[in-house]
């Protein structure tokens, strides 16, 4: 049977909060898709009969690793479709994300596959987050928050995590795109703030924007 739209946006918030011990709370998703408890309650035990997660009531759910699976494929959709939408349609990469949150939920995969195929495979979205494969299986990558770089450091900025339109927008304006050096010039003791360098250009980045900037060495 064929998972409906509120069981893949499901799926998919248990991908973006699920832990290195494949758990998360109900409280977690609850927050996360803006729904009230008893009805993430009930969806939960559905996941559970369909083999998704195991659900005791008081603990955290486990996610399965066919529930994880079903969960990466939802993504691969998401991340594709942005994809291709950036690379063969010119949209700007802050202008994707509520395209790609519609055509998600089409359910050919042979569409995606083609998608996949025209784009060459892929291995990561426009935001530098890693595209599930058919099977599921996604890139592990070591990277860092910027928040968490020390002064001097010299990094590659690689992904952007969760991110609305207005904050991509916001480092389009800045010349803040993928794959560029990053020095950290200046990190303030008062609201750890950061001067950072890039192209010979310096900018100023809030605590709440470097959380959300990951980078590499």
């Amino acid at each position: 049977m064929k998972t409906t739209l509120t069981e893949e946006n499901y799926l998919k918030a248990l991908f973006h909060l699920v832990d290195s011990e494949s758990k998360v709370t109900i409280n977690e998703l609850s927050k996360f898709l803006n729904v009230k408890m008893p009805s993430v309650n009930n969806m939960m035990k559905k996941f559970a009969e369909k083999g998704w997660v195991i659900y005791e009531t008081y603990k955290p759910l486990i996610v399965t690793e066919k529930g994880r699976r079903e969960a990466a494929l939802v993504v691969r959709k998401h991340r594709l479709t942005e994809m291709f939408l950036v690379k063969k349609m010119n949209f700007g990469w802050e202008n994707v994300h509520e395209i790609a949150e519609q055509l998600e939920h089409v359910h050919s995969t042979i569409f995606f596959d083609k998608m996949d195929e025209i784009l060459d495979y892929p291995k990561f979205d426009p935001h530098g987050e890693p595209i599930p494969d058919k099977d599921g299986n996604i890139i592990a990558q070591d990277l860092q928050k910027l928040s968490n770089c020390e002064l001097g450091e010299a990094v590659i900025f690689a992904s952007v995590t969760l991110s609305d339109d207005a904050f991509l927008n916001y480092l389009t304006e800045r010349n803040l795109l993928l794959n560029k050096k990053i020095k950290i010039i200046k990190i303030e003791n008062f609201d750890k703030s950061i001067t950072i360098e890039v192209d010979g250009k310096q900018e100023v980045l809030s605590r709440k924007a470097t959380e959300k900037i990951l980078v590499k060495k």
